[in-house]
């Protein structure tokens, strides 16, 4: 039987409901499901073109290192990312009390909601994501609320990671 979240921009009370990918990426959804609820401050991606995401504390016992990656993802994809210190060291545009700024391990739980994303950061070089969920309702008026962190601005918006039981 297949798990479902829903993801949400609170200030903008829009909600997408996405399917975990349990076959293709079985240790990060159960990672992110057993972790659920998740969220924090949006930001809205620099490198990776049309991406919304937010950073969180490390939460898994174990890291469920890469499975279903891409550098590609496309309309849809929620991916995973670990950062294990890369931010704290390149950490220019995020606010100083940011997440960003605060953990040496920090998860990226993004949202990709446009497509053309490349996943190449000019610090970093390519930095694959572990595809573990799919947007399969309300991905166009997501979409449209995610263009509007690019043009409108994050600043008091909070994303949003819940079951849908």
């Amino acid at each position: 039987m297949s798990r479902y979240l829903r993801i949400t921009l609170e200030k903008r009370s829009v909600t997408a409901v996405a399917r975990l990918l349990d076959d293709e990426a079985p240790r990060t959804a159960e990672a992110v499901w057993q972790a659920l609820p998740q969220g924090g401050q949006v930001y809205h991606g620099k490198f990776a073109r049309n991406e919304i995401y937010t950073l969180v504390p490390a939460f898994a016992g174990t890291e469920p290192g890469p499975e279903n990656t891409t550098v590609t993802p496309i309309p849809g994809d929620l991916c995973y990312f670990t950062f294990d210190g890369t931010l704290e060291n390149t950490a220019y545009g995020y606010e100083n009390d940011s997440a960003a700024r605060d953990h040496t391990l920090l998860i990226d739980l993004a949202v990709f909601y446009g497509r053309n994303n490349l996943l190449i950061n000019g610090d970093v070089g390519w930095v694959p994501g572990n595809v573990f969920a799919t947007i399969e309702e309300g991905l166009g008026e997501f979409a449209a609320a995610c263009n509007d962190v690019w043009m409108g601005g994050a600043r008091g918006e909070t994303l949003t990671y819940q079951r849908v039981e």
